[in-house]
């Protein structure tokens, strides 16, 4: 295969797992290569990223690094197969990578999960209250690139109300749905976007009330993707530089808890609509 221009997250995403691998099983890059029949820069070069990998040649990779793991093996060979060029490669060149990487991330999720305590997590924002929040940007945006952002978000929404839609749970803290984005107007209307979408059988929304006593999960803000298997999740978290995709498998375990642990202080479902439907009467 030949070498990639730029290479996607989900494709170093299959590097690192291959190297992985390889460290596993103690074996350097030239013994790899050995048992491969191939030369040493071949193995660089799919770690890497900048060259894609067959599925029958993961699959003897995986079988000279003496891995049992079928399911992960399988979740591989899928990644290494797939030539799929979704709907957000019309932004690229437009949008920054992140923004389509975390699109087709989503694309491949088996369910999805988030925590905010500042906003409308982005699958659940209307196109005002997106465009609100992507004009306080600085600097500012140009409003082509403003609106450009504005439709990529919505369309990202095809996740949870798309003909295959994933299961999502939403925990949002009470501040993000009383903080008015956009006006008086925008946040009812988003308020109310919110309550409709809670609806839907694969949506669900638990508030983080004010009331909590000694609450301190605020670190636990987070997107966190599902996997083929619990090894391929990934986060995705707001940095400095832009999105900063989180793969180990420590760190993923330290969300998990983390969201278990938010998840378990929150309202249910049924006591989250209510207060929201008491926000909105408010506005």
């Amino acid at each position: 295969m030949g070498s990639r221009r730029e290479s996607t997250a989900r494709q170093l995403r299959l590097a690192a797992e291959l190297r992985r691998l390889r460290e596993a099983a103690d074996l350097s890059a030239r013994e790899a290569a050995a048992l491969l029949g191939v030369n040493s820069v071949q193995i660089s070069q799919i770690e890497a990223g900048t060259t894609g990998v067959s599925e029958q040649r993961l699959r003897r990779m995986a079988a000279h690094y003496a891995c049992t793991d079928d399911a992960l093996v399988d979740a591989l060979a899928v990644m290494a197969a797939d030539r799929v060029r979704g709907w957000w490669e019309e932004y690229r060149g437009l949008l920054p990578t992140s923004f389509l990487d975390l699109s087709e991330l989503e694309h491949h999720a088996t369910f999805r999960w988030d925590v905010d305590f500042l906003h409308v997590p982005g699958l659940l924002q209307t196109a005002d209250y997106a465009r609100a929040l992507f004009s306080r940007r600085v600097p500012e945006l140009p409003e082509e690139d403003l609106e450009l952002r504005v439709r990529h978000r919505m369309q990202r929404r095809v996740v949870i109300d798309g003909a295959q839609p994933v299961p999502y749970e939403a925990l949002i803290h009470e501040a993000a749905l009383r903080i008015r984005v956009g006006g008086r107007e925008t946040s009812r209307t988003q308020l109310s976007t919110l309550l409709e979408l809670m609806e839907s059988d694969y949506v669900t929304v638990r508030v983080i009330p004010f009331d909590l006593e000694e609450f301190a999960d605020i670190s636990a803000t987070m997107v966190y993707v599902g996997g083929a298997v619990p090894r391929l999740d990934t986060v995705v978290r707001d940095g400095p530089q832009g999105a900063l995709f989180v793969e180990s498998e420590a760190q993923l375990g330290v969300f998990r808890t983390l969201f278990r642990r938010v998840k378990a202080v929150a309202l249910e479902p049924r006591r989250s609509r209510d207060l929201i439907h008491r926000l909105v009467k408010e506005l």
